[in-house]
């Protein structure tokens, strides 16, 4: 099987010239979850707000199951928010029949536990709305080129690639090469029959194998012109939902809701079972899949079900301000979309070098 590459996506609007730097302090990537629902007040699940800074999600959850003296599939979150970040975001404990935990002796380093409530359903992984985003840019180079591309983006959005962290952490070597990210590589040795018996190194590997043969049909539509077109056939979801629909000369409004930000169309989560477009679109998504037949027969045979996610996303809410070379930028996206996606667009981000507080 050939490397599973990801350096040769597409830009929609072109690479930019513009360069910053990203991530010099925790600070400058918060994640802020949005449930799209307030906690009901009763019930035997709790939920508590938590503000993390450079923890990861899995880890918080496992040092909550410790201190509440409960079983960790007892404690849930709705979604995986990045580690080297200020995020903050929602767990759910059941624990019926016992009161409210104290959390004021709760002691793990960059974890606070801003507030906590009741409510009487499970918070299960992806029930949330989405997340907001605040970003800030230092050592900006070409400022305008950036806030001139966001200005685009507002109207027309962006390709919604997953992220290079689905991929894994990507390394620049000494003689200035892009080492692959880690889940990628070990996708690979799984497609070439090696087993990977921890479950949950499995599983990063299969969900990155999945987004990337999603990202291969989001840029084969960029590259052939189809990105901004329905096709007939096409699958299209309602922005911000998961359902979707089959696109059909009848419905002759489509282009137009999608140049509206009203529908997208979809891009296949590859599964064992046939693909649900139609026509144009279904002969469009063969092709460019049956070139990866190895990577969609190994997702076949690994449960997965055929699923649909859009191609296409538009920020919400979209601001940012500048003082000197710093930029701040600020944007609420769809639970499941990457915020890299978006920065992507606009500007190269680059590593800090090591800072001294």
């Amino acid at each position: 099987m050939n490397q599973l590459d990801t350096q040769h996506w597409p830009f929609y609007y072109g690479k930019p010239s513009a360069s910053g730097v990203f991530k010099t302090y925790p600070d400058d990537f918060q994640v802020i979850e949005d449930l799209g629902y307030e906690p009901s007040g009763e019930g035997e699940h709790q939920f508590i707000w938590v503000e993390k800074t450079n923890n990861n999600t899995a880890y918080v959850a496992e040092q909550i199951a410790r201190f509440v003296k409960l079983p960790l599939r007892q404690i849930t979150y709705a979604g995986r928010k990045d580690k080297y970040a200020k995020t903050q975001q929602w767990f759910g404990i059941h624990a019926p029949g016992k009161p409210d935990f104290d959390f004021s002796n709760f002691d793990l380093e960059g974890v606070k536990v801003l507030a906590q409530y009741r409510h009487h359903k499970k918070l299960r992984t992806g029930q949330l709305k989405g997340n907001r985003f605040i970003i800030t840019l230092r050592d900006v180079v070409a400022i305008d080129e950036v806030t001139s591309r966001l200005s685009h983006i507002g109207q027309r959005g962006v390709p919604n690639y997953y992220g290079e962290q689905r991929f894994g952490v990507m390394r620049i070597n000494d003689q200035g090469e892009v080492q692959r990210g880690g889940n990628l590589l070990m996708a690979e040795r799984m497609v070439n029959g090696e087993t990977i018996r921890h479950r949950n190194k499995r599983s990063m590997a299969l969900s990155a194998l999945r987004s990337w043969l999603f990202n291969e049909v989001v840029a084969a539509r960029i590259n052939q012109g189809h990105f901004d077109s329905v096709l007939d056939g096409d699958a299209l979801s309602l922005t911000g939902s998961n359902s979707f629909y089959i696109q059909t000369p009848e419905a002759s409004d489509s282009q137009a809701r999608f140049d509206a930000q009203d529908i997208s169309p979809t891009a296949p989560l590859w599964g064992k079972g046939a693909l649900p477009s139609q026509g144009d679109a279904q002969g469009f998504e063969t092709k460019i899949t049956e070139q990866h037949a190895e990577v969609t027969e190994f997702l076949a045979k690994s449960g997965f079900e055929q699923e649909r996610r859009a191609i296409k996303i538009w920020p919400q809410q979209l601001e940012w301000t500048s003082d000197g070379d710093t930029l701040t930028i600020s944007f609420s996206l769809p639970s499941g979309c990457f915020a890299t996606s978006v920065l992507r667009e606009c500007i190269e981000t680059l590593s800090p070098t090591t800072h001294t507080e």
